[in-house]
Protein backbone atom coordinates (compact mmCIF):
# COMPACT_ATOMS: atom_id res chain seq x y z
CA UNK A 1 0.00 0.00 0.00
CA UNK A 2 1.19 3.26 -1.26
CA UNK A 3 0.12 6.31 0.97
CA UNK A 4 -1.92 8.90 -1.16
CA UNK A 5 0.20 11.48 0.43
CA UNK A 6 3.60 10.04 -0.88
CA UNK A 7 5.39 11.34 -3.91
CA UNK A 8 7.13 8.79 -6.70
CA UNK A 9 8.50 10.06 -9.41
CA UNK A 10 7.25 8.01 -12.66
CA UNK A 11 10.82 6.87 -13.32
CA UNK A 12 10.95 4.96 -10.14
CA UNK A 13 10.85 1.32 -10.04
CA UNK A 14 9.22 -0.46 -7.34
CA UNK A 15 8.06 -4.45 -6.87
CA UNK A 16 4.81 -5.53 -5.66
CA UNK A 17 3.47 -5.38 -2.10
CA UNK A 18 6.00 -2.52 -1.74
CA UNK A 19 4.51 -0.46 1.84
CA UNK A 20 5.02 3.47 1.43
CA UNK A 21 3.55 5.71 4.47
CA UNK A 22 2.91 9.62 4.33
CA UNK A 23 5.09 12.60 3.27
CA UNK A 24 7.93 9.72 2.07
CA UNK A 25 9.86 10.89 -1.18
CA UNK A 26 10.94 8.87 -3.98
CA UNK A 27 13.04 10.26 -6.45
CA UNK A 28 13.78 8.62 -10.39
CA UNK A 29 16.57 5.98 -10.52
CA UNK A 30 15.09 4.25 -7.90
CA UNK A 31 14.37 -0.08 -7.55
CA UNK A 32 12.78 -0.69 -4.55
CA UNK A 33 12.64 -4.63 -3.90
CA UNK A 34 9.38 -7.17 -2.96
CA UNK A 35 8.08 -6.79 0.52
CA UNK A 36 9.83 -3.71 1.89
CA UNK A 37 8.56 -1.10 4.42
CA UNK A 38 9.13 2.91 4.08
CA UNK A 39 8.06 4.67 7.22
CA UNK A 40 6.99 8.09 6.81
CA UNK A 41 9.11 11.34 6.15
CA UNK A 42 11.94 9.49 4.11
CA UNK A 43 13.60 10.75 1.28
CA UNK A 44 15.16 7.96 -1.34
CA UNK A 45 16.77 10.05 -4.34
CA UNK A 46 18.35 9.37 -7.27
CA UNK A 47 20.54 5.65 -7.30
CA UNK A 48 19.01 4.02 -4.71
CA UNK A 49 18.91 -0.09 -5.23
CA UNK A 50 16.56 -1.37 -2.17
CA UNK A 51 16.52 -5.31 -2.03
CA UNK A 52 13.44 -7.23 -0.76
CA UNK A 53 11.93 -7.50 2.90
CA UNK A 54 14.28 -4.27 3.99
CA UNK A 55 12.49 -1.78 6.41
CA UNK A 56 13.38 1.67 6.79
CA UNK A 57 12.49 3.60 9.54
CA UNK A 58 11.23 7.62 9.43
CA UNK A 59 13.47 10.45 8.87
CA UNK A 60 15.62 8.22 6.77
CA UNK A 61 17.47 9.61 3.49
CA UNK A 62 18.86 7.41 0.91
CA UNK A 63 21.63 7.85 -1.90
CA UNK A 64 22.04 11.56 -0.90
CA UNK A 65 25.32 12.56 -2.75
CA UNK A 66 28.66 11.93 -0.78
CA UNK A 67 30.07 14.15 1.47
CA UNK A 68 33.43 14.21 -0.12
CA UNK A 69 35.22 16.54 -1.59
CA UNK A 70 36.86 14.04 -4.39
CA UNK A 71 33.12 13.91 -5.98
CA UNK A 72 32.82 15.38 -9.23
CA UNK A 73 28.82 15.04 -9.78
CA UNK A 74 29.66 11.17 -11.52
CA UNK A 75 26.72 8.98 -11.62
CA UNK A 76 27.22 6.51 -8.89
CA UNK A 77 24.57 4.38 -6.72
CA UNK A 78 23.73 3.15 -3.30
CA UNK A 79 22.71 -0.78 -2.67
CA UNK A 80 21.19 -1.79 0.34
CA UNK A 81 20.94 -5.79 0.60
CA UNK A 82 17.71 -7.82 1.40
CA UNK A 83 15.97 -7.80 4.75
CA UNK A 84 18.44 -4.73 5.93
CA UNK A 85 17.01 -2.72 8.36
CA UNK A 86 17.74 0.91 8.69
CA UNK A 87 16.71 2.77 11.78
CA UNK A 88 15.76 6.90 12.32
CA UNK A 89 17.38 9.18 10.64
CA UNK A 90 20.12 7.65 9.30
CA UNK A 91 21.76 8.70 5.93
CA UNK A 92 23.51 6.52 3.28
CA UNK A 93 25.44 8.31 0.61
CA UNK A 94 26.28 7.18 -2.43
CA UNK A 95 29.74 5.76 -3.67
CA UNK A 96 32.40 8.92 -5.23
CA UNK A 97 33.58 6.95 -8.24
CA UNK A 98 31.92 5.67 -11.15
CA UNK A 99 30.16 2.11 -10.02
CA UNK A 100 31.54 2.48 -7.01
CA UNK A 101 29.62 0.69 -4.23
CA UNK A 102 29.91 1.48 -1.12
Amino acid sequence: MIHPHTYIHPNARLATNVKIDPFTVIHQDVEIGNGTWIGSNVTIMEGARIGKNCRIFPGAVIAAIPQDLKFQGEYSTVEIGDNTTIREFVTVNRGTKDREKR
